[in-house]
């Protein structure tokens, strides 16, 4: 199987084409382009992606299409599942959509307890725990605390040392600096997933269980305006 994958929902912006060999799932990069960034994703996003299919010899021959869906930055994840989107409809191509929870723990070791963290800001992070590369339960917006205590209880049932847990994403430091608790926990500060490990998982997905669609674990920051354009203000009450 021959797949592109988009990534534009954290701090990078990942276009890449990948082939796995038919035998052990593996894949192979044939072309890939990624620049680390926080914003303006989507200036970048169309020319990364020209110059990875160009490096795997044009976008012929590319069986399905994999993007984050998030959780992660709404405008960032947007434009990554838009261009996907078009590009797909564009190809005939289906599209496949990949929690950035999910592909960030799977680009670390699967062994043990794993939590995949993404600093959400106001004091939260997104959350995902795995324990041998299977999820212990859904994608969760965790106060700092309730995240601590979720891998505090995680690996005293698994009868884990916290020396064999693993805390992955842009959240990961963020927890083991606040609480001396994990401290000695195993940090893997990913800024993004790894491209190898999207290629994966998209090659695995069923379309029909993992559409393209954003995944969103809290409310927008934006609020909505109190008053439409003219309208005049209320009075105070």
């Amino acid at each position: 199987m021959k797949v592109m994958v988009i990534d534009t929902a954290l701090g990078a912006c990942v276009a890449g084409v990948f082939a796995d060999d038919g035998t052990s799932g593996a894949v192979r990069g044939l072309g890939l382009r990624r620049e680390l960034m926080t914003k303006g994703h989507q200036e970048r996003l169309g020319g990364l992606a020209r110059d990875a299919a160009s490096g795997a010899g044009g976008f012929d021959g590319v069986d399905r299409i994999g993007v984050t869906v998030g959780p992660g930055s709404f405008t960032g994840l947007r434009v990554g599942l838009a261009f996907a989107l078009g590009l797909g409809a564009a190809l005939g191509r289906p599209v496949v959509g990949i929690s950035t929870l999910d592909a960030l723990a799977a680009s670390v070791p699967a062994e043990g307890l794993v939590a995949a963290v993404i600093d959400a800001r106001r004091g939260q992070v997104y959350g995902r725990l795995f324990r041998d590369g299977a999820p212990l339960g859904e994608a969760e917006a965790w106060p700092l605390e309730t995240a601590r205590d979720r891998i505090l209880a995680e690996a005293g049932q698994g009868g884990a040392v916290l020396g064999g847990v693993l805390l992955v994403g842009s959240g990961a430091a963020l927890l083991a600096e606040t609480f001396p608790e994990l401290a000695s926990a195993q940090i893997e500060p990913l800024a993004a997933p790894n491209p190898e490990a999207l290629a994966r998982l998209t090659m695995v997905a069923d379309p029909a269980t993992s559409p393209p669609s954003p995944l969103y674990l809290r409310a927008p920051d934006a609020t909505p305006p109190s008053r439409l354009p003219g309208q005049p203000r209320q009075p105070a009450a």
